[in-house]
Order: structure tokens, then C-alpha cells, then sequence
């Protein structure tokens, strides 16, 4: 029997090819694991009414850790019965924690000595999708309360804790006294009492321009659901852009992991699309499994492969999906 069992999700666009690709490489890494695979995305929707099966709930319980690929959110009017596959995930399982690294990586114009974390809130904010409109009014409710606000801290500052001890709440709490001051407050209680980590407290519109000015003098960012949403995408045009941005949702129980870019529709089906997010938030799964060898060993062969080449279109390369992912297996052998 495998000392693991993952679950796969392609779900949407290039999802299609990404997550093969990781497939690949895991198993040329030498993970000990078994597969299932299972269906999700605004694709399933079209076809069957729904956005998420019954056994796709069903193969996510059964697995240490389970591997998305990429969904399609359609932008203005949702079909009815459609809801986002990947926010009902986070929602369903309790995934408050979306975890996403920034670091710099051998790549043309990326920003030297960059070592971040963006953890966001993932269940609460104006992500909670309550909307209505009357007339020619819209309302969006935003969602902050005191026990989420109080376990995406501790989350935070016990990462920091593991990293360089320190922290930054990111807060718009000087127009948004209410939530964001909440959120903010609530997450500086716990931070009071944890011994040797420095905290401090930044206002978002600044947390932007200091991360494109100074993105060296952080270390861990805790923030509300679209804040993160936003100045994670800031962050990873600081190291080469989404093609290499990975994401971790985490809870105390499951944890899905994914690459923070969307489905690509404009590419997919091409063979052409960057499998690294994908590889490197499988990395961050191998870390959340306690597959730590294996984790550094892909880690190293995809830093190697982007130094090195050949590298994916978005890179400035011509690589296409197949020979970028057989570089890399290349590395593990």
C-alpha cells in the first residue's frame, strides 16, 4: 500500500495539462503515492448542472492532500446554479488559511532576495459572494468576524514563528473601522503574547507600494480575503508573474493545493502552458504531507531547470508543457 493517497483535480482550461505534467514529475520524484482523480470546474458545470460532484467530495475525503489544477470563474452574470468550484472547496472543508508564497527564482526580472508569505483569510470578507441589487443599486456584504479574524492569526504568526519573526497585518481599518479594525485588533491580541515576533500593522494602499518598493523587508503578510486576492498577484509579478505563483488552502483537516493563475482559456489545449505554479504548489503539498525530502528534491530540480532552461513562453523561452516537464524529470534522475 502507498504511504499516500492524493487526490487530482484538473478542473478547467490548462488544468488539463498542469496537472498531468505535476503527475509526472511526482512520480519521477519518487513519492510513494496512489492517485485518484475527480472533476470540478465551470467545464463539469456546462455538461452535467453542477460544479462539483458528489464524488469528487468523496475522492478530496479519502486523500492526504488533494492537487487543482485551474478553474474558470465566467466574469458578470453567473449561469444559474453555478457556483465557483475552487471557493466552494475552500468554503465546504474549512480551508480558512490561503497560503502563498513569493520568492525569487532564477528567472528574467525577477526582484532579487524576495522571501515572502501572503497568508489570506479564506472564508470570510467580501468573498463570501452575498450580493443583491435594487434598481440601479448594487450591495455587496463583507463578512469579518472575531473567531476567523483570531485563527488566521495564530495561523500567521505561527509561520512567521517558523520564518524570521515577523509579521505585518495588512488592514484598511482607517475607512473600515468596523471589519477592518476588527480583523485587525483581533489578530494583534494574539500577537501580543507570542514571545521574540515582531508585529507590525500596515495600511494596504502603503503594503502595495512597499512590496514593489521594498518587497525585501517582509517576511509574513496576514490580510482579509481580497486584499490577499490582490497583492499576491502584486507580489508574484515581482519574481516572474503567475506562471510560477503557487497557493496552499489549508484547514485543520484537508488541504487543497493549487497554482494562483486562472484557466488560460486563450492557450489551453495548445501544449504550451507552464506547469511550474502547478509543480511548485505540489511542493508546498509535499511540505504539508511530511514529504519534506521529496518536496526539496523538486524544488531544486525546478530551480535548476528555470536557471538553466529550457524555459515556457512566459518566460521568455519556447519550451513547450512537455519538454519544460521532461527538463525536470530530467534533474530527478
Amino acid at each position: 500500500m502507498a504511504k499516500y493517497r492524493i487526490c487530482l483535480i484538473e478542473g478547467d482550461g490548462i488544468g488539463h495539462e498542469v496537472v498531468p505534467a505535476t503527475r509526472r514529475v511526482l512520480e519521477a520524484a519518487g513519492l510513494d503515492a496512489e492517485y485518484v482523480t475527480a472533476e470540478a470546474g465551470y467545464e463539469y458545470f456546462l455538461e452535467h448542472g453542477t460544479s462539483v460532484p458528489g464524488e469528487t467530495y468523496e475522492a478530496i475525503e479519502s486523500a492526504h492532500a488533494t492537487l487543482f489544477g485551474a478553474a474558470t470563474s465566467p466574469s458578470g452574470e453567473k449561469p444559474a446554479g453555478f457556483f465557483g468550484a475552487i471557493r466552494h472547496l475552500r468554503r465546504k472543508y474549512g480551508l480558512y488559511a490561503n497560503v502563498r508564497p513569493t520568492r525569487t527564482r532564477p528567472v528574467p526580472g525577477a526582484y532579487e532576495n524576495v522571501d515572502l508569505v501572503i497568508v489570506r483569510e479564506n472564508t470570510q470578507g467580501l468573498y463570501v459572494e452575498q450580493e443583491r441589487r435594487y434598481g440601479d443599486t448594487a450591495i455587496a456584504d463583507t463578512v469579518i468576524t472575531k473567531d476567523a479574524s483570531d485563527r488566521i492569526g495564530r495561523f500567521a504568526a505561527a509561520l512567521a514563528m517558523k520564518r524570521r519573526q515577523k509579521l505585518t497585518v495588512v488592514h484598511k481599518s482607517n475607512v473600515l473601522p468596523v471589519t477592518q479594525g476588527l480583523f485587525m485588533n483581533t489578530i494583534l491580541e494574539h500577537t501580543a503574547t507570542v514571545e521574540g515576533l515582531k508585529t507590525e500593522t500596515m495600511i494596504v494602499d502603503n503594503a502595495a507600494m512597499q512590496l514593489v518598493r521594498n518587497p525585501g523587508q517582509f517576511d509574513v503578510l496576514v490580510m482579509t480575503n481580497m486584499f490577499g486576492d490582490i497583492l499576491s498577484d502584486l507580489a508574484a509579478g515581482l519574481v516572474g508573474g503567475l506562471g510560477i505563483a503557487a497557493s496552499g488552502n489549508v484547514g485543520d483537516e484537508f488541504g487543497i493545493f493549487e497554482s494562483v493563475h486562472g484557466s488560460a482559456p486563450d492557450i489551453a489545449g495548445q501544449g504550451v502552458s507552464n506547469p511550474t505554479a502547478t509543480i511548485l504548489a505540489a511542493v508546498l503539498m509535499l511540505d504539508h504531507i511530511g514529504a519534506n525530502d521529496v518536496a526539496r528534491k523538486l524544488d531544486n530540480a525546478v530551480n535548476t531547470v528555470l536557471a538553466e532552461g529550457p524555459r515556457t513562453r512566459d518566460l521568455g523561452g519556447t519550451a513547450n508543457t512537455e519538454q519544460f516537464t521532461d527538463a525536470v524529470i530530467a534533474q530527478l534522475r
